[in-house]
């Protein structure tokens, strides 16, 4: 639990890294560096690379969404970690696959009393932070929006509510309303909760069955709630992840599977998975957030999960990267 002391003092200043600058991470650290811009009460840094960090430093980062645009400048972008010293709270909003590879990087930016928030799409971002990141205060999170990267220092969200929702992954949360606070004040509309792993397994049980059914048919959310194949199949991969949510303590309602088909149904029919969009541009995916997780852990818990094997499977076998990507085009793996 953070003191009183500690909790004025976090309320007060604190020092906001986001590791990764991409669509996610630039519609989150452009409003909250936006809101606090000039360091006065708090500093909000940017770790990035390349063209994108060098726009950023220059003009700063340009946000477009779908009710505003504006152009934020962080306190410090830098590449080194080293400048930043160590901060209070650290971001991540990267992709998962490259998760290990950016924990390892801001690393020397972590301390023990660091609150580490990942945003991603997978269920087990704490688990893979705490492989490589020194000893700190680990949360989870999620979030509800579509965004891209328009151009390097431009970022731009296309859709979802933006809605936030985070919590430590053990413990109360109550000591963590001075963040929640930061961040609303910075106009996010997030919410701390108690129960942060219920809450992202309810997205991951919507979301990684429909990228990879989406993905495996090329079909949009419409055609496969509609196709006689594709639709029990779906319904069949959340099952199999319900199996395994309850095998891993979290507890989801009785419900979950309808209401996430009730969720797919309202989606514009025309709608294609983020993964399914990465398939079709022979982008990297998260073939292994999405369902290699849940591969891994059914068959080591021993629940059926031959399912989302089978996506798994037929999805790889397009291609011999092993990272699940489609393209034959160099460079495009580590």
């Amino acid at each position: 639990m953070i003191s009183n002391q500690q909790e004025g003092e976090r309320t007060s200043r604190m020092k906001i890294l986001f590791v990764g600058l991409g669509g996610v991470g630039g519609y989150y650290g452009g409003k909250t560096a936006k809101a606090w811009e000039g360091g006065k009460e708090h500093e909000v840094l940017f770790l990035a690379r390349g063209e994108h960090l060098r726009a950023i430093r220059e003009n700063g980062l340009h946000v477009t969404a779908v009710d505003e645009e504006f152009v934020a400048g962080p306190f410090l972008a830098s590449d080194d970690p080293r400048e930043f010293g160590i901060v209070d709270l650290a971001v991540f909003a990267v992709k998962g696959y490259d998760l290990k590879k950016a924990a390892l990087q801001a690393a020397p930016a972590i301390g023990a009393e660091t609150l580490v928030l990942p945003l991603l799409n997978g269920v087990n971002s704490p688990d893979i932070l705490r492989e490589v990141l020194p000893q700190c205060r680990m949360l989870n999170g999620c979030v509800y929006i579509s965004t891209r990267i328009d151009a390097p220092g431009k970022v731009r969200q296309t859709g979802g509510n933006r809605k936030m929702f985070f919590g430590p992954v053990s413990g109360a949360a109550e000591d963590l309303r001075p963040v929640e606070e930061l961040f609303r004040k910075s106009g996010i509309d997030a919410s701390l909760v108690e129960n942060v792993n219920e809450v992202v397994w309810t997205k991951f049980i919507f979301m990684a069955p429909f990228a990879g059914v989406t993905s495996l048919f090329g079909r949009t959310f419409g055609e496969v709630l509609a196709g006689e194949d594709s639709q029990p199949m779906l319904e069949g991969m959340m099952r199999e992840i319900r199996a395994l949510s309850e095998l891993k303590g979290v507890g989801l309602p009785p419900d979950i599977v309808e209401l996430s088909m009730a969720k797919g149904v309202a989606f514009p029919p025309d709608t294609k998975s983020s993964m399914q969009l990465d398939c079709e541009k022979g982008r990297r995916t998260e073939i292994e957030t999405f369902l290699g997780f849940v591969v891994r852990e059914g068959e080591r818990l021993g629940t059926d999960v031959h399912l989302t094997r089978g996506v798994y499977d037929a999805l790889r076998m397009r291609s011999d990267h092993p990272c699940g990507c489609v393209s034959e085009q160099e460079g495009q793996c580590p």
